[in-house]
């Protein structure tokens, strides 16, 4: 084991236990060292100078340490307060330098101008800002009111404290403003959003450094002004690399793809952090492919991921329901020793509840020694989604006894599992309850979960009173539930009401048009069906396809309906052939074609169904996954009626396991029955 040389005789000098104290790499070192200074010295000075270099170290055991030093020392210098408040309101737990400032006003050693700004910037980071009107009234007495760092720590405590009043008194007041009091003001009003404010003081500097600019590029990004926030990058002197990262990020929050790419792709150099915010820009934007196409970049160029990069690829594959990948990727985190804190955690749960492996998702859940509301949210709402209502209300009661407190992402999921398993008068009972048990009022959404509950349980009625006697105008997604329900049970007056005045409210969506053509086509009404989809061509509305995907040893095959691009289309389109006469030989299956929304002819029709994208991609898994193994699907739409028997039947003659995830749900296929008992 590596020792710390023996130091002279002579007492030490600053400098000297400084270099000693470099070549620490461990505790074992450090209590080597400060042994040496007991048994040579014992000089308290020489410790206290320890310790204060024990504190502002990069390595978490020597703060502690340097606390432990600190208790047993009966009177500890300035210097060592300044250090261990320096360090601790620059840490994870800021609270803690505030008891500490209060002993140093007790102990005797005055607090000094290195002293003030520590304590003000960790009630701060603490959100105590009543603590830190108090430190004021302290800075005025001790009269360092005019020192420029002390009073530009107290604007920020100010504007972060919402009194920019009283921020803008102090930085008017003072006699001598340096870079830092300007850039605490530039920085309160931004964060207030006042950006005509924070432009008036930064035109106003005589010296401008590159937090200035930094902050003013931030502001216009954050309020979604990017064109003067690129200005300002334009015309900035000097860039630095949160520059760029400031500018990467504006693009980012506006959803700008193509110009957050070309921002990265010019950036001098990338830390972490760039990687991660175009990262996050792909998912956020529908791109989870880019996404792991970037990682496998960032890999290569050496750059180490955190929790947060983890995070976004995390969501990429539950975009994709990327099961092999998301096992990749959880085996990734765990040999790379990234910090799998909650929020890292609940990523993992959402991954596997939407790749469909809700077993898994329960114990990474499970495992959680501190579940936020967020944790709970997401459990719940997968096992919504998997149509496990029991054991999402046996969540919702552990989530109250656990003394987390629901909030209104709670009951749009408790909601949503009536909804998808038919629970009428528990859906009704849940509505009622948020107002006179937890005191939240419901809000849109929460009345579209109970209108598609009573919707797609026939009590269209019901459910248009619900629509008339709610506090809000109904959105489109509550009357697209109605107009579901309309297509479901066949009223097609109601439905071509909802029908058209979802098309007057989104003349853009194309799944309003469709949904209304099928009304017409059950009624048998071909005229009216064809005036729907001539309105979509006049509008220019393209109906989005029927996407479905399968993961193969880590790829994903993706089809559409009648889809022969794929390499192996020809022996894809051999297996369904020996699907279609098998369920034919053996089960009597014939095509459900009423909903066909052309009037063709009965065979044109069933050729139509034969073809749809997810029986191409469960042909494609029948050919290589192995029969011990799930088959996944993940669609873009709602499971067609003919497809979803179809899989029912294949889950029986072929004895295979079935997981397909649509637009709304699960379906777990098996043995000839479908987890959603024939109700999505």
């Amino acid at each position: 084991m590596s020792r710390i040389p023996n130091p002279l005789r002579n007492p030490l000098s600053n400098p000297e236990i400084h270099s000693l104290f470099n070549s620490c790499k461990t505790l074992i070192h450090l209590k080597q060292l400060h042994a040496q200074i007991i048994t040579h010295h014992n000089s308290p000075f020489q410790i206290s100078a320890l310790a204060s270099l024990s504190a502002l170290s990069s390595i978490p055991a020597f703060l502690v340490y340097a606390k432990t030093i600190f208790h047993h020392l009966s009177s500890p210098p300035p210097s060592l307060y300044n250090s261990l408040i320096r360090a601790l309101c620059s840490g994870n737990t800021p609270f803690e330098a505030l008891p500490l400032f209060h002993t140093m006003l007790q102990r005797g050693p005055k607090p000094d101008h290195m002293t003030y700004p520590f304590v003000v910037k960790a009630c701060n980071e603490s959100s105590m800002i009543g603590f830190g009107i108090s430190v004021h009234t302290h800075v005025v007495k001790s009269g360092f009111e005019c020192d420029s760092y002390v009073v530009s720590s107290l604007i920020r405590l100010y504007a972060n404290g919402k009194d920019l009043g009283a921020a803008k008194q102090l930085f008017d007041v003072c006699s001598e403003r340096d870079v830092a009091s300007w850039n605490a003001m530039i920085d309160g009003y931004v964060k207030r959003g006042e950006m005509g404010n924070a432009r008036m003081v930064f035109d106003r500097m005589v010296c401008r450094d590159v937090i200035s600019w930094n902050t003013m590029i931030n502001g216009y990004a954050i309020v979604g002004r990017i064109e003067e926030s690129k200005k300002l990058f334009d015309e900035m002197p000097e860039r630095s690399q949160v520059s760029w990262n400031s500018m990467l990020a504006g693009f980012v929050k506006c959803g700008n793809v193509e110009d957050a790419f070309g921002m990265f792709s010019e950036m001098p150099c990338r830390d972490v952090w760039s990687w991660n915010s175009m990262l996050a820009c792909y998912v956020q934007c529908g791109k989870p492919n880019e996404a792991l196409v970037l990682f496998d970049q960032m890999q290569a160029a050496g750059v180490k991921p955190t929790e947060a990069t983890v995070v976004s690829l995390l969501s990429a594959c539950a975009h994709l329901g990327a099961l092999h990948k998301g096992l990749y990727l959880h085996t990734y985190i765990n040999d790379n020793k990234i910090e799998v804190n909650s929020i890292v955690r609940t990523a993992l749960v959402d991954m596997y509840v939407k790749c469909g492996n809700i077993s898994l998702a329960t114990q990474v859940f499970s495992a959680m020694k501190w579940k936020d509301v967020l944790a709970w949210n997401t459990m719940i709402a997968g096992m919504a989604m998997h149509g496990h209502v029991k054991e999402a209300q046996q969540l919702f009661k552990e989530m109250k006894e656990a003394g987390v407190r629901p909030n209104d992402i709670t009951f749009v999921a408790m909601l949503s599992a009536c909804s998808h398993a038919g629970m009428v008068d528990e859906g009704r009972k849940l509505l009622d309850s948020m107002s006179s048990s937890y005191g939240i009022e419901p809000k849109v959404e929460h009345y579209g979960c109970v209108i598609d509950l009573l919707a797609r349980a026939g009590l269209l009625e019901e459910a248009v009173e619900l629509i008339e006697r709610m506090p809000m105008e109904p959105n489109p997604n509550a009357l697209g539930a109605l107009l579901g329900g309309c297509r479901i049970h066949g009223n097609f007056e109601l439905g071509e009401m909802v029908g058209k005045r979802l098309i007057n409210l989104q003349p853009c969506h194309s799944g309003r048009y469709i949904l209304l053509s099928n009304i017409y086509a059950a009624a048998k009404k071909w005229d009216d069906a064809r005036k729907v989809r001539n309105l979509m061509k006049v509008n220019g509305i393209s109906k989005v396809p029927g996407v479905s995907a399968i993961e193969l040893k880590g790829m994903l095959h993706q089809f559409v309906s009648g889809d022969r691009s794929h390499p192996e289309s020809n022996k894809i389109y051999e297996k369904l052939n020996e699907i279609y006469t098998r369920l034919k030989s053996l089960t009597g299956y014939s095509a459900d074609t009423g909903h066909v929304i052309v009037d063709v002819e009965e065979e044109d029709k069933e050729h139509a169904l034969a073809v749809h994208s997810e029986k191409l991609a469960i042909a494609y898994g029948l050919l290589h996954l192995d029969p011990k193994e799930a088959i996944r699907i993940v669609k873009n739409l709602r499971v067609c009626r003919d497809c979803h028997h179809v899989t029912k039947l294949i889950s029986k003659v072929y004895g295979r396991e079935i997981i397909v995830r649509d637009r709304n749900r699960f379906h777990h296929f098996k043995d000839g029955e479908c987890s959603c008992l024939d109700f999505w």
